[in-house]
């Protein structure tokens, strides 16, 4: 497929390599067929990398501040502020490195300062 270039607000993305990327990863994974992604999609992103799906009120992110238990901030934990959510995958001098969807509208790892978060939840 040959992409086409759309120019949106400034920005050139290029159509057609997105769509291959998805339909291929979708064909390799059909046991778990994809779910539809909504607006605000940090909750949304955070549902596919916990085992045990915990339902779509869990697409809100401050609705992760009530899964599971509390703890300590730590490598695997999830941390929840109150209109995001992540996952810590790391840490970086003082940081933590963040693993969260619809971070600038799009899937990211970087580190974060979690000083504002609202809770520390473990699974």
């Amino acid at each position: 497929m040959c992409p086409r270039r759309h120019h949106r607000n400034g920005l050139s993305v290029y159509l057609g390599l997105a769509a291959e990327h998805v339909s291929r990863r979708n064909s390799q994974n059909l046991a778990h067929p994809p779910r539809p992604r909504p607006a605000g999609w940090c909750g949304w992103q955070m549902r596919q990398l916990v085992s045990g799906d915990p339902g779509p009120e869990f697409n809100l992110a401050r609705n992760w501040a009530h899964w599971d238990g509390p703890g300590p901030a730590g490598v695997g934990a999830i941390v929840v502020w109150s209109h995001h959510v992540g996952k810590i995958v790391g840490k970086e001098g003082e940081m933590w490195v963040v693993e969260s969807g619809n971070d600038d509208h799009a899937t990211r790892t970087r580190p974060r300062s979690i000083s504002g978060a609202i809770a520390i939840r473990w699974g």
